[in-house]
């Protein structure tokens, strides 16, 4: 690997482009440290998944540029993103990371809103009078 690993993640509305260096193991999000981006350990939690299955998390500086979305989705974005990017790197991690699914992009999306509805299926109360 002699230059930076780059992928694309996605999860909901969110997308995440992952750049894979080598490195002491700092996570940049948008270019803040992972802890200021996700202050809920969950989420960092998330994204470090894959690098914790493949036991990488101190060889890899990451950074990620992330948009669209909520939080928890920008979240998953970057753990399919990072995942994608270690596969790049070495493909003996596939079936690991296949096996915990974190190569698998989540189809989940909000149904868009119709005409003459207040939402994707709710409707307006019925008035028989």
């Amino acid at each position: 690997m002699s230059e930076a690993v780059q992928a694309t993640g996605r999860r909901k509305r969110a997308i995440a482009r992952v750049k894979l260096a080598l490195g002491q193991g700092v996570i940049t999000i948008n270019q803040k440290p992972i802890d200021e981006y996700f202050p809920r350990p969950q989420w960092q939690q998330i994204v470090r998944q894959p690098l914790e299955a493949t036991q990488s998390g101190s060889r890899f500086d990451i950074s990620v540029k992330t948009i669209g979305g909520g939080v928890a989705g920008q979240a998953g974005a970057v753990r399919h993103g990072i995942a994608r990017a270690l596969l790049e790197v070495d493909v003996a991690f596939k079936e690991i990371l296949r096996r915990n699914g974190f190569l698998t992009r989540d189809p989940r999306e909000k149904e868009s809103k119709k005409y003459g509805r207040k939402r994707a299926r709710k409707r307006f109360q019925f008035s028989k009078r």
